[in-house]
């Protein structure tokens, strides 16, 4: 907070639906502040292709600034993919905010919904942690440079980082969250073949799960994890991993749920956090005004919560609270939902039922 007591968040709408997206999580943002009593502003900072017409890049100094800057950051998505190369201007923003604000905890929550078919048939509430600094991820891996690299046309290299200090924070966490819930924590891992990187994961999370006596740890290869996963859903509580395997599990685990549409994620660190959407930029309906906006404003609500918590604000839980609740309720409204989901709803008309359920 400000020392006038507003919440400032940092909205970068991002590319392809990220600007409509954005748009709509902030008019739910913003009925939420006015229904439960807390001020509320936001810096907007252009990123991704906007920002490299106007900057030659695609996350100019300034949205660095602004996020530092700020109590939290809603980041919409990009189009990293098609980015020129980072030389030319192209930086994943995702990639480098995850980075430099050391949001080491990539937390993504999948559960199934009322109204909303599930292709398990199942009903199932997990959560993955997953380690956000890390693992393959070229562009965050390395002090200088990126860990993937051309050593001849023909021979291409990538190099995977585990480090003792971040498998066992992101454990650490993981294992907070299930004492708040059912008590289990599922490690991922691929120590057979990995015995090393992997190997040096699980030693990790076994040390940790030493501080937690009451909670349960499980250990699942990736591969037999893919399987388990899809075929009874509801054994799982807390999923702990590396980058890798947890972007992978949670967009699974968010289908399996009903829709990857619906997927909320929060990216983590000691001092802020970043809602961000777990789906992409959509460019093929960009433009057109029918873009779910279920993710990012989710992942808006998991950001107030986590703020809420942290400053022991209860306003913002609340609103937090009431959001996700609200979300429910459109969602399971065949009349109310978008058309990814069976609906007619645009993704304007979407938002403003979700801050009409807000009451």
């Amino acid at each position: 907070m400000t020392a006038t007591g507003t919440l400032t968040l940092a909205l970068m709408p991002g590319d392809g639906i990220g600007p409509e997206i954005s748009r709509a999580t902030r008019a739910v943002l913003e009925a939420a502040a006015a229904r439960f009593g807390f001020a509320l502003a936001f810096e907007e900072v252009a990123i991704g292709f906007a920002a490299l017409e106007r900057e030659g890049t695609t996350f100019p100094a300034k949205a660095l600034e602004a996020a530092r800057a700020a109590d939290g950051i809603v980041l919409g998505p990009v189009s990293h993919n098609d980015y020129p190369a980072r030389e030319a201007g192209g930086l994943n923003p995702s990639g480098e905010l995850r980075k430099r604000l050391d949001l080491y905890a990539n937390i993504r929550p999948a559960r199934t919904r009322p109204g909303i078919a599930a292709p398990t048939g199942a009903a199932f509430d997990l959560v993955i942690y997953r380690e956000n600094t890390e693992g393959f991820y070229a562009d965050r891996n390395m002090a200088e440079g990126i860990g993937d690299l051309l050593v001849t046309e023909d021979v291409a290299v990538s190099l995977r980082r585990v480090t003792r200090a971040a498998s066992e924070r992101i454990a650490r966490a993981a294992f907070a969250a299930a004492a708040a819930r059912r008590g289990r924590v599922t490690a991922v891992h691929k120590a057979n073949v990995l015995r090393r990187s992997d190997g040096l994961f699980l030693a990790a999370v076994r040390g940790v799960a030493a501080e937690f006596p009451d909670v349960e740890l499980d250990e699942v290869i990736i591969d037999a994890m893919c399987a388990h996963l899809v075929r009874a859903p509801e054994r799982f509580d807390v999923i702990c991993t590396t980058n890798m395997y947890g972007d992978i599990l949670s967009d699974l685990a968010s289908e399996l749920s009903g829709s990857l549409g619906l997927a909320a994620s929060l990216n983590a660190g000691e001092a802020t956090a970043m809602a961000q959407a777990q789906h992409g930029s959509a460019p093929d309906i960009a433009g057109q005004g029918v873009a779910n906006p279920s993710s990012l404003i989710g992942s808006a609500a998991m950001l107030l919560d986590w703020l809420g918590q942290r400053r022991g604000e209860a306003a913002l839980v609340e609103a937090g609270a009431a959001i996700g609740a609200a979300l429910d309720i459109v969602n399971a409204d065949p009349g109310r939902r978008c058309r990814d989901l069976g609906g007619t709803a645009g993704t304007d008309a979407f938002a403003a039922h979700v801050c009409a359920a807000l009451g």
